[in-house]
């Protein structure tokens, strides 16, 4: 049976892979391990339901341990990996970059060192957006300028970017970097903007908004993105680099306005000046993801956050 190992795999988008790749009856290898950056009982919530079945196995360890990651290797024979653990942010990367760096560059050294000694097969690493900065054009094309990323967490995504080619040149591990696109639905963080706009609508606590409300983000619902995940999975390319969006920018009055509707309550919005790292703008262009994945995103915003809504109420 193959076996996929997926860092991360009890946060938000590692939670719903680990449930796809269940149900098409692969073996699992869950590791995370458990960091305090939001309320580890949030990612126990996610997997609970897949404990105990005969072909998963969740294993806390911290990819920056190598010793504690080779152990898994030594243990189990691994086909394919999605690295998906990382620290994320890009408002907090600026206030820990030295963090950013250890978890997201040296976590994924480890990896790929290991994927090299143990002869991976397929490795498919997370990196982001933010990869692109302020100098891409609109829509971010996969061969744009990205020298000049705006945070440390986009830098260090870049940074793994370069890593896997690296590992791929000298070794010839298949690798693919997916650039996620400001993913949202079920089992969100509770930092990220949809989830902690929504939470603070319904308590009427009021909304930061940074800068004058004009900043636009390419949202992808999360069935979208784990299908792209999986297409990525399933194939095997030498080197390569592919968005995953919705190719459509939301401005951020309209996603508000979106959470309003669905709650039945109005947001009591706070003001506030731009926030260094956040990028004006985001759009995928997903042509690539389209011929290489078969990649065709089917939620638009309005039934996403109606979906999104619809769980978060389930929730309290």
């Amino acid at each position: 049976m193959e076996t996929t190992l997926i860092t991360g795999g009890a946060g938000f988008i590692g939670s719903h892979l680990v449930d796809l790749l269940l149900e098409r009856g692969k073996r699992v290898i869950c590791v995370d391990n458990f960091d305090p950056f939001y309320d580890p009982k949030l990612k126990i919530r996610n997997i609970e339901g897949n404990l105990g079945r005969e072909n998963f196995e969740l294993i806390e360890c911290d990819i920056r341990n190598k010793e504690e990651l080779e152990a898994i290797f030594r243990r189990h024979s691994i086909d394919k990996i999605v690295h998906l653990a990382a620290r994320a942010g890009v408002r907090a990367s600026i206030q820990d970059p030295v963090l950013y760096q250890e978890i997201n560059i040296k976590g994924t050294t480890n990896l790929l060192e290991l994927s090299k000694k143990y002869q991976v097969a397929n490795f498919i690493f997370a990196s982001s957006s933010s990869v692109y900065g302020i100098d891409a054009k609109i829509p971010f094309n996969e061969t744009d300028n990205i020298s000049a990323p705006i945070s440390p967490y986009g830098a260090t995504k870049r940074a793994g970017e370069l890593f896997c080619y690296g590992y791929h040149h000298l070794y010839h591990i298949p690798i693919t970097c997916l650039r996620l696109f400001t993913v949202y639905g079920p089992r969100q963080r509770p930092d990220m903007a949809i989830r902690k706009f929504t939470a603070l609508i319904d308590r009427g606590e009021e909304v930061p908004i940074y800068g004058d409300g004009s900043s636009q983000r390419d949202y992808t619902y999360i069935s979208d993105i784990i299908g792209g995940i999986a297409s990525a999975v399933g194939e095997k390319f030498d080197y390569e680099i592919i968005n995953l969006g919705n190719s459509k920018a939301v401005g951020l009055k309209y996603l508000v306005s979106l959470i309003e509707a669905n709650l039945g309550k109005r947001a009591k919005i706070a003001a506030l000046p731009p926030q260094p790292g956040d990028m004006p703008s985001t759009c995928a262009d997903i042509s690539k993801a389209q011929r290489l994945l078969h990649y065709n995103p089917r939620v638009d915003i309005e039934d996403g956050v109606e979906k999104f809504v619809h769980w978060y109420k389930r929730q309290l």
